[in-house]
């Protein structure tokens, strides 16, 4: 599927060490073995601006081996009518998600992390409902200031997992009074589907053990990374862009545990 690269190409890739192959234990393994869980590519040099300066990083696009039996199993349980195989399936399966490291990042220790549900309206649109693009800002901002870190994009995450068409029903319920949790369940979808189990993967691929110190409000970031055997050695609170917008949206976080001060 989504890790599908002409064998020509993949050789090469494999000899340069530009394309690894994962099993859920971290390991390197070879494309073809039975474990082979995850493939990821780079690093591919990526230079942005930070602030005021261009940084150059490095981009590692991951993503979940998924063999086209397990998409037929899939459809056939939406067949009998279990959605929610499919659902998983596309969000955790056939998502591509990324590492945008700053250079020595394998090497360092504790360094500071940022896993990033996507979220196209704020972080492209610049859509104010959220504080998504001023967070994903803000972490770019810690992370080239500390000069060490990475962010963690994962992409099959809009709306906490319900995807774009989705959310945008839940923006509209959100204007008739629902919150965002409210509104998700309202469509007979998860509060939050957000799965981070193999940003841990990832994780500790790149780290070796070594802890993370983690950029988020949300203390379920830091319980799945510890399940997937990803130890992160604290976590430190990303409030950016509040406004009369998003307030509210916040307040429901808060009200759910996430670390939003109370004085927004």
């Amino acid at each position: 599927m989504f890790s599908y690269v002409d064998k020509a190409v993949r050789e090469k890739l494999e000899a340069d060490t530009l394309m690894v192959t994962l099993n859920r234990d971290s390991t390197i393994v070879s494309s073809e073995d039975s474990s082979a869980y995850m493939s990821i590519l780079g690093p591919v040099p990526i230079p942005r601006m930070i602030g005021s300066r261009e940084v150059e990083l490095d981009w590692y696009p991951f993503v979940r081996r998924t063999e086209l039996s397990h998409v037929w199993e899939a459809a056939r349980q939406v067949v009998k009518g279990g959605s929610d195989a499919f659902r998983e399936l596309l969000h955790s399966s056939m998502s591509v998600n990324s590492v945008f490291a700053l250079k020595g990042f394998a090497d360092s220790d504790s360094p500071l992390v940022r896993l990033h549900s996507c979220c196209l309206t704020g972080d492209v649109f610049g859509s104010r409902r959220c504080d998504c693009g001023p967070q994903l800002n803000e972490a770019f901002e810690r992370i080239a200031q500390e000069g060490c870190g990475a962010i963690v994009y994962m992409s099959g995450h809009e709306g906490r997992g319900i995807g774009l068409w989705a959310k945008a029903v839940t923006y509209l319920l959100q204007d008739h009074g629902q919150n965002t949790y409210e509104a998700n369940s309202a469509l007979g979808l998860p509060e939050d589907s957000r799965d981070f189990g193999d940003a841990a993967v990832l994780l500790r691929y790149f780290l070796k053990g070594r802890p993370v110190r983690l950029m988020s409000n949300n203390l379920d970031k830091r319980t799945q990374l510890e399940r997937g055997g990803q130890p992160v050695l604290d976590i430190s609170p990303i409030v950016a862009g509040v406004c009369s917008h998003n307030v509210d949206y916040l307040r429901s976080k808060r009200e759910k545990g996430h670390l939003v001060p109370d004085d927004l």
